[in-house]
């Protein structure tokens, strides 16, 4: 299938720049990072997807060049913005392979806001223009970058109610304690397949099947990450009726007689469903079974439908309580909560349990569009900045030092304040930090080539890449 014309996947301002750079500059070098945001640290994910689907070998062709030529001067209205021989020149001298410099910390990586994570640079003085000219495509690293991350610390934020109320030795429940149910909430495939294996790197839960199969193209995998279970939807729980309810209810068990099942339980009212249908009908049955039963609220405040749920099932189905003086369910039932979850709501549900001695082990979470869809470049502010250039033989290190002014009417510097000169990220007593180049040169430089004029120079398994992760 034929790539995307990569001429054409630039925020249109950009194809006047090579005349606008000063005359005689040569070379320019630019850095990403994460300026700050909803969280400390930032997990670096996804530049290897962007790097094979978009610019490995032959990023554009003659056929591309001559699309460009016709499609560009109707948007400016001119013939003097696009000059079609700034790619020409690429398709002649290095058969359309991109030359630049591609430097990035490993994948998997989460490193403290306000570091530097990428740089890219041209590897040809005549391609100046070229490093900022991709930051329009590679600035999208920031969404797989954002949902790694608000996956990543939601499950930090779960094992800590684990290990506060739950069972020792329960906390393998945590990889399907977030379950992905974003595919249908994002605006593309595409989309849900980078959100998708981005979630993967922290939890196993996903009903979203184009997030390990972008793991498995993209990061030399042959392993599905993305697991889940048989579960109803509305649609066939409410085949029958408000009075066919606990038919079907009955038919769910028998179908699948073994193993772990999920039934979505509010199509009418949740709590006469779990006290009369599941607590009481089918309670034998449920008991009997080898495996689990998962209980699916959708509607209502979470925290008052979830606490008056665990009082009912607790009620008919009694309880243990743990070492940590908290109440769990018999292992043939547990709930999940997948409606009106985002970061903040995770932590308000899991602390409600808690203050009613409820382990964290009775429940699992399903989120969607606040996994996949509620995250921008803004969440973490992700930036993509000159910081170096090369004009007339000289060096020179770039920075923008904007003010701005506050609710007082004082005049203080702005955030947006980026770095200058050459950089590079450095690791030491554990903790990462940006410094120039020449700096503590003893230090090895944790970036590391990961493309240059065309090619991969340094790719991740998906496995390596859950492994940086874990290894912080």
């Amino acid at each position: 299938m034929k790539r995307e014309n990569l001429i054409l996947l630039a925020d249109a301002y950009k194809y006047a720049h090579h005349k606008l750079y000063y005359p005689g500059t040569t070379q320019i070098y630019s850095y990403l990072e994460s300026r700050g945001g909803m969280f400390d640290n930032t997990v670096f994910f996804g530049l290897q997807y962007f790097l094979k689907e978009y610019l490995e070998g032959q990023a554009f062709t003659q056929q591309d060049v001559d699309e460009a030529d016709a499609f560009l001067p109707q948007v400016f209205g001119r013939d003097d913005v696009f000059d079609r021989s700034k790619f020409q020149y690429i398709i002649d001298k290095y058969d359309g392979h991109l030359p630049v410099k591609i430097k990035a910390v490993a994948e998997g990586t989460a490193v403290p806001i306000s570091n530097v994570l990428m740089t890219i640079e041209n590897t040809d003085p005549e391609c100046y223009w070229l490093p900022n000219f991709l930051e329009t495509l590679l600035m999208q690293v920031w969404y797989p970058c954002t949902v790694a991350t608000l996956s990543a610390e939601t499950r930090k934020l779960i094992a800590r109610y684990y290990q506060e109320t739950a069972t020792e030795g329960s906390e393998a429940g945590i990889d399907f304690a977030l379950n992905d149910f974003g595919f249908r909430g994002v605006s593309s495939v595409e989309g849900a397949g980078i959100g998708g294996a981005a979630h993967l790197l922290s939890f196993s839960g996903s009903d979203n099947l184009a997030g390990s199969r972008l793991a498995m193209k993209y990061y030399d995998t042959q392993k599905v990450y993305g697991l889940s279970i048989p579960a109803t939807e509305h649609s066939i729980c409410t085949l029958l009726g408000r009075e066919g309810e606990l038919e079907i209810f009955r038919h769910v068990l028998r179908t699948f007689p073994t193993g772990t099942v999920a039934c979505v339980s509010d199509s009418y009212n949740i709590f006469k469903a779990c006290s009369d249908y599941w607590g009481t009908e089918l309670h034998d049955e449920i008991m009997n079974r080898q495996g689990t039963l998962v209980i699916r609220p959708d509607s209502g405040d979470p925290i008052r439908t979830l606490l008056a749920i665990f009082e009912i099932l607790f009620d008919k189905f009694g309880f243990t309580t743990n070492a940590k003086g908290y109440k769990v369910l018999p292992p043939q039932l547990r709930v999940i909560q997948g409606d009106g979850v985002n970061y903040d709501a995770i932590n308000s549900i899991y602390e409600a349990l808690k203050e009613h001695q409820i382990s964290a082990e009775n429940l699992v979470l399903g989120m969607g569009g606040a996994l996949l869809q509620k995250v921008d470049r803004d969440t973490q502010r992700f930036a993509l900045k000159c910081s170096s250039a090369v004009v007339n033989g000289q060096q020179i290190a770039v920075e923008k030092s904007p003010t701005e002014m506050d609710k007082n009417g004082n005049i203080t510097p702005s955030f947006k304040k980026s770095k200058s000169g050459r950089l590079k990220l450095v690791k030491t007593d554990g903790t990462y930090r940006t410094v120039n180049e020449d700096t503590l040169p003893e230090v090895p430089d944790q970036l590391h080539t990961v493309f240059e004029n065309g090619k991969l120079t340094d790719t991740l398994t998906f496995e390596q890449v859950k492994a940086n992760l874990n290894d912080r």
